[in-house]
C-alpha cells in the first residue's frame, strides 16, 4: 500500500480522511513496514466500508489486515440502528464465530517430547480434520436446532465438557438471540455430520509451548508459565456458516436498492439492521456463532481424550475461547462525554479485546482485562495479549486475529511443496499431521505476515498488550 495516500499520525496509526461518498474516515492501525505490505485492495476496501449507512466513529482495519471478501480481513465497524445502520454478511465472513480457544496441560516440554510422536498420531486419530471432514457425531433436524440454540452449553448438557468451561467461553458459551427457524434447511444438512471437526484451510489444532513470557503479572493472572505446553484449536462454524452467509449475501444485494442502500461493492451486500433482511441475519449468525462455540467445546473433548491416554489424570482447563468473525451488539462511547450507545460491531478477522473491569469478562480475569489470542500458521509462533482500557477508544475494543496472509493460496502452491515442508518442519522439531499435502502447501507460513511483527504492532498501538509467545510443537491441520 502506498503510504504517500495516507496521514500518519501516530508510529502505528494511519488515517484516510472521508472523501466522495464516506461518511467517516478509515483507520488503519499497522507498522509503515506492514503497511507497505498491505494489498492496495485494503486500503479500497475499508474506505467502502466507512461509505455504508449509520457507521459511527470510522472504519478500522487491524495490523494483520489483507483482502476479503467486501471487509478487509482485519476490518471493524460500528453500526447505530437509530442512524439507519446496517448489517453486512460480508461483515462477518463466511465462517462465522471462527475462532481460536486456548487450553492449559500443566504439562512441562520435556513430558511432551518423550511422548511426541504418540501424542500427536493420537490427536490426528480422534479430531478429524480436513477438507468435508466428517465426526462420528450426527444430529438430526431436531438436535441441529437445539445445538444452534445452546451453543457450547448445549455441548456441555451432551456431555462434551464440563460447565466450568462455559465462564471462559465468550457470551458464556451460548449467543443470545440465536433463531434456528432462520438457518435454511441446505445448511442445516451440511453441518449435521461436521460437528467436532476442524475443516480445513487455516484450520488447525496445536500443542505448543509457552517459549516467552512478556507480561509476568498478567502472565499469573492467565496461569500461564514458561516452558508449559498448551494446546490451541482453531475452527468455526463449518459448511453451516459458509452457507448462511452465501444465502444472505444474496437476499442483501437483492434488497439494498429497495432500502436506498448505494453499494459501492456488490460484496459489500448489507440490510438495515431493523429490516426483515437484517433480523433474520442477525437470528442466523447468531445460531452460526453458537455452532462454531457448540464446534470448539466438542472438539476440546475430544482433545482431553486423546491427551487421557498419553498422560491419564492430565485435565487440560480452559484459559479462553474468542471469536473472530462476528457482529455483537455492545455498548460503546462515541462522542466522549462518557454517553454510551448500543452499536452493531462488525468483527470479520478481529477478535474482541475488553479491557479491565469490563462487566462482561469473567471474574479471573476482571483486573486483567480479556486474553486475545493471535494464531500463527504451522511453523511460526502464536501469541497471547490482553484488552486494553485504551483500545474501548481505538477500535470499540478490538485487536487483531492471526498474521494475516500475504500471499494467495494459489500463489502459495506455486513457491511450496506439502510435502518438502513437513519435512522441512520436522527437521525443526515441530511434528505435522495432515490429510491433505495441498492444503499444507496453502497454508505454509510463508504465505503470511510475520506474525510477531503483527503483534508488536497490536501492542504498540494500545489495541492489545502482549503478554506471552507460544511456538509449536505438534500440528495437526485442517
Amino acid at each position: 500500500m502506498d503510504t504517500a495516500r495516507l496521514e500518519r499520525r501516530s508510529e502505528c496509526e494511519w488515517w484516510i480522511a472521508p472523501t466522495g461518498k464516506m461518511r467517516v474516515p478509515a483507520v488503519i492501525y499497522a507498522t509503515e513496514s506492514l503497511i507497505a505490505d498491505m494489498d492496495e485492495k485494503v486500503r479500497e476496501q475499508i474506505t467502502n466500508v466507512a461509505t455504508l449507512p449509520g457507521i459511527v466513529k470510522a472504519a478500522y482495519c487491524m495490523p494483520d489486515a489483507h483482502w476479503g471478501y467486501g471487509f478487509p480481513i482485519g476490518g471493524v465497524a460500528a453500526f447505530d440502528p437509530a442512524e439507519g445502520g446496517i448489517i453486512s454478511a460480508g461483515g462477518v465472513g463466511f465462517d462465522v464465530s471462527c475462532g481460536v480457544r486456548t487450553l492449559h496441560t500443566g504439562l512441562k516440554v520435556s513430558e511432551v517430547e518423550a511422548a511426541k510422536e504418540q501424542l500427536a498420531d493420537a490427536l490426528f486419530r480422534t479430531v478429524p480434520a480436513g477438507l468435508g471432514s466428517r465426526g462420528k457425531i450426527h444430529l438430526d433436524n431436531e438436535a441441529m436446532r437445539a445445538m444452534l440454540q445452546g451453543g457450547a452449553r448445549w455441548a456441555v448438557d451432551q456431555g462434551y465438557g464440563h460447565d466450568d468451561d462455559l465462564a471462559f467461553v465468550e457470551e458464556g458459551g451460548c449467543m443470545a438471540g440465536a433463531e434456528p427457524s432462520e438457518v435454511s434447511d441446505q445448511a442445516l444438512k451440511r453441518q449435521q455430520d461436521e460437528m467436532g471437526t476442524l475443516g480445513s484451510g487455516n484450520h488447525y489444532l496445536e500443542v505448543q509451548r509457552i517459549a516467552e513470557i512478556l507480561d509476568e503479572e498478567t502472565a499469573g493472572a492467565f496461569r500461564l508459565t514458561r516452558e508449559e505446553v498448551v494446546v490451541s484449536i482453531h475452527c468455526g462454524s463449518r459448511g453451516l456458516g459458509h452457507q448462511i452467509g452465501t444465502e444472505y449475501l444474496r437476499k442483501m444485494a437483492i434488497t439494498a436498492a429497495s432500502h436506498g442502500i448505494e453499494l459501492p461493492d456488490r460484496e459489500l451486500a448489507c440490510a438495515p439492521i431493523v429490516s426483515d433482511v437484517g433480523r433474520s441475519y442477525l437470528g442466523a449468525m447468531r445460531a452460526a456463532i453458537n455452532c462454531a462455540l457448540a464446534n470448539r467445546q466438542i472438539i476440546t473433548h475430544l482433545v482431553r481424550e486423546a491427551f487421557a491416554g498419553v498422560f491419564p489424570g492430565c485435565e487440560l482447563p480452559l484459559i479462553y475461547d474468542v471469536s473472530h468473525n462476528t457482529c455483537k451488539v455492545e455498548r460503546h462511547a462515541i462522542d466522549g462525554d462518557g454517553e454510551t450507545r448500543e452499536l452493531y460491531v462488525h468483527r470479520k478477522g478481529a477478535t474482541r479485546a475488553f479491557g479491565p473491569g469490563h462487566d462482561e469478562l469473567p471474574t479471573a480475569y476482571q483486573k486483567t482485562g480479556q486474553p486475545v489470542i493471535i494464531g500463527g500458521t504451522m511453523g511460526t509462533a502464536s501469541h497471547v495479549l490482553v484488552g486494553t482500557g485504551e483500545s474501548e477508544t481505538l477500535s470499540f475494543s478490538s485487536s487483531c486475529h492471526g498474521a494475516g496472509r500475504s500471499m494467495s493460496r494459489h500463489e502459495a502452491l506455486k513457491h511450496w511443496q506439502g510435502r518438502s515442508l513437513v519435512d522441512s518442519l520436522a527437521s525443526q522439531g515441530i511434528l505435522i499431521r495432515t490429510r491433505s499435502y495441498r492444503g499444507v502447501a496453502e497454508e505454509a507460513p510463508g504465505a503470511y505476515k510475520d506474525v510477531d511483527a503483527v503483534a508488536e504492532a497490536a501492542h504498540a498501538s494500545g489495541l492489545s498488550r502482549r503478554v506471552a509467545r507460544l511456538t509449536p510443537l505438534i500440528c495437526v491441520k485442517g
